[in-house]
């Protein structure tokens, strides 16, 4: 099985370019993410892509720079949609979600009027575009034939998946090289209750950490050195930013303690969201750090973070 071929999409968001890749499967082609819903996008697969011969769309995530084209190339070419079982729950339940999820924040102390901005934002086509009127669900459906293993890795949004060749792994944006990222605060809609992003974190290091061998194929950023590395950038920043937090842990008012912690700077209403899911996930780690701890004495990667990790529980 040759290595999928990467190719870049300029995106309007602070990430940056986005990567989707193509590989020929059991004689098939298959489109690993879609890309932005940008004239771009449209216009770069158009161009670049076999459209009368794409058969398969293999989706990551349902980041908007990652499915973003998802129903162009439903209605553009013969390709059958495949999206994570956790993406497809939230498009069958999309209001149920978005009920819970502003019950959430307000339960963190998040105002009406914030509320009744970010309910605008996620109501908007730059969050959610149009999905795919007919797709499959990844793990239930996607051929065995074409050689590739799905692996549920949440840890920057719960439905991650990493798909997995016989020597290359698609990891959309679980493993960037030089940004840090924290899992999105989300509903669970298996239980109505908060996922459980910090828990769900520390069993898909444990996963990644197996892909050491495999050639990374990350969804944004140039490459990957070594996923040891990757991992030890993550957990090393995400030790730093818990110092930072531990002076202001007993400020009740989530609001308030953003405030606090960015000293006024931060005014965008989703910026406000991705701190507030950061410092959610964070309090995670201080109720239970023994968690992390485990996973990263089982990847062997806990000697070299022990002092900053000590530093940060004590």
């Amino acid at each position: 099985m040759s290595v999928p071929v990467q190719h870049s999409i300029n995106t309007p968001y602070m990430v940056g370019p986005v990567h989707c890749y193509t590989a020929t499967l059991d004689g098939e082609l298959v489109l690993f993410d879609a890309g932005p819903p940008t004239a771009e996008a449209v216009r770069f697969f158009q161009q670049e892509l076999d459209l009368d011969r794409l058969r398969h769309v293999v989706v990551t995530h349902c980041h908007i720079d990652h499915y973003g084209q998802a129903a162009w190339l439903e209605e553009h070419s013969a390709a059958t949609i495949y999206l994570p079982y956790r993406d497809c729950l939230k498009i069958a339940q999309h209001q149920q979600r978005m009920a819970g999820m502003y019950q959430l924040l307000a339960s963190y102390g998040f105002d009406r009027s914030y509320l009744g901005e970010l309910s605008r934002v996620f109501a908007s086509d730059t969050m959610f575009p149009p999905f795919p009127k007919r797709f499959r669900v990844v793990e239930e459906d996607l051929p065995a034939r074409l050689g590739v293993e799905a692996i549920p890795c949440p840890g920057h949004s719960q439905s991650d998946l990493v798909y997995v060749g016989r020597n290359w792994a698609i990891t959309g944006d679980i493993l960037l090289r030089g940004i840090f990222q924290s899992p999105l605060l989300d509903i669970d809609l298996e239980n109505g209750g908060r996922f459980l992003n910090y828990r769900a974190y520390c069993a898909s290091i444990v996963l990644l950490a197996g892909l050491e061998e495999k050639m990374i194929l990350p969804g944004h950023r140039q490459n990957v050195s070594t996923v040891r590395a990757t991992l030890q950038f993550y957990v090393s920043k995400l030790l730093q930013r818990v110092l930072h937090l531990r002076p202001y842990r007993g400020e009740g008012n989530l609001p308030r303690l953003i405030d606090r912690l960015v000293r006024g700077r931060l005014e965008d209403v989703f910026h406000i969201y991705l701190k507030a899911s950061e410092i959610i996930f964070m309090m995670d780690f201080l109720e239970q750090p023994e968690l992390l701890r485990r996973s990263l004495e089982e990847i062997g990667l806990y000697p070299d973070v022990a002092e900053a990790f000590q530093m940060a529980v004590r």
